[in-house]
């Protein structure tokens, strides 16, 4: 199937209160543009030079997700037109995005990334350190980050109940923190679910699912 016959086939399968990220990292632009000319207009990239660069070629009403791990001195490539950072690991990282969205007079929309897979390989902090940041006077000083949710990454594994335990986790995550957030309708967005898991995340409580093969066909590394 084609991009265009791929994303209207996976929008009917997703709830009205669930947003698509597509996920089009290592494809090219032609590849987004066909997308976006399907009507599709928030693309998640893992690299933010490779998002910099698509960014300054593709039309400008796109919202760009940097779905990634983020390295704090990178950051400042970015901090001009992204809408949403997933992958806010510590409390430097956002000290950092902070620092750089008030250079370009922005709120930057983030999600602390939760981890909740067994995997040493993935990023992410507990349960307790999102906590902490939100209870923290320094966090109530940062003008110009606007966490409105969380994100996580199940472990790569074909047990679904070991997914779906990883998911559920999450949302119950949610739930905590969405108490303690200085203002909790702000507090919305459980990024969870990708191609190959996400009708069982949209099940857990996901709203925001990143889609990447299902959409484009498989990476080229």
């Amino acid at each position: 199937m084609s991009i265009q016959q791929n994303l209207k086939h996976i929008k009917e399968t997703l709830p009205e209160n669930v947003t698509l990220v597509a996920v089009s990292k290592t494809k090219p632009v032609s590849d987004l543009q066909e997308a976006y000319d399907a009507g599709q207009r928030i693309f998640g990239e893992n690299k933010i030079q490779e998002m910099a660069e698509k960014h300054e070629l593709l039309p400008k009403d796109i919202e760009w997700h940097m779905i990634g791990h983020v390295q704090r001195n990178k950051v400042k490539y970015m901090a001009s037109f992204v809408n949403l950072i997933h992958g806010v690991e510590n409390e430097k990282l956002l000290n950092e995005i902070n620092k750089q969205a008030k250079k370009h007079d922005r709120i930057i929309d983030c999600l602390l990334q939760i981890k909740i897979a067994d995997e040493e390989s993935k990023f992410g902090m507990h349960e307790a350190e999102a906590i902490e940041i939100l209870k923290s006077d320094a966090f109530s000083e940062l003008a110009h980050v606007n966490i409105v949710g969380i994100m996580g990454m199940a472990t790569f594994t074909e047990n679904e109940s070991q997914i779906k335990s990883e998911f559920t986790q999450l949302k119950t995550t949610f739930n905590t923190l969405k108490v303690l957030h200085t203002n909790p309708a702000q507090f919305k967005t459980i990024s969870m679910g990708m191609s190959g898991d996400y009708q069982l995340a949209i099940g857990c409580g996901s709203t925001m699912v990143r889609i990447g093969s299902s959409i484009f066909g498989v990476r080229n590394y």
